[in-house]
């Protein structure tokens, strides 16, 4: 269920095919850039082929079928967005563990140890992390309104845990 709803947040933003010249990752399609996958025909590119890449390469990469529902969200979503380097290294700041951008079992531990605010403290990371981008003039507003959406998700999702 959550990788569900992980992949139609993500898919909301990252829809269509763009040949951006002010993107650094050039031609796209459901997000999934030429410059990442040169092999494979970004104009062809199908919602489920898009799932698939993004199941592997992003949700497995960054162990999120291991994190808390919350986390895992915010995660997959940054990994999408940002790079799993800098999504494993903005958890690794959130939980406090030793930061080396790969997502090992003290991190996850870590994860469920840190509740809500582990993951508020991802999502500051965050932006602040989009602060330090050279063109976050060209994209940082659409980048903050994803992040409040998403931070509404996680929030609300943990507030009916709460309550469960």
């Amino acid at each position: 269920m959550r990788w569900d709803k992980a992949i139609a947040f993500v898919l909301s933003y990252e829809g269509g095919y763009v040949n951006d010249p002010s993107d650094p990752g050039g031609e796209t399609n459901f997000g999934i850039s030429k410059r990442a996958y040169p092999n494979v025909d970004i104009k062809a590119m199908t919602r489920e082929m898009a799932s698939e890449i993004y199941k592997q390469d992003y949700w497995n990469a960054c162990r999120c079928g291991e994190l808390p529902d919350s986390m895992a969200i915010a995660v997959f979503d940054c990994a999408v967005n940002q790079g799993v380097k800098t999504a494993s290294r903005l958890l690794q700041i959130a939980v406090g563990t030793t930061v080396d951008g790969i997502i090992g079992p003290k991190t996850v531990l870590a994860s469920f140890k840190g509740g809500q605010k582990a993951v508020v403290r991802y999502l500051l990371q965050r932006a602040k992390s989009y602060m330090q981008i050279k063109n976050v003039v060209t994209f940082g507003a659409n980048w903050g309104e994803r992040l409040v959406r998403l931070a509404e998700i996680v929030i609300e999702d943990d507030d009916k845990k709460a309550w469960i």
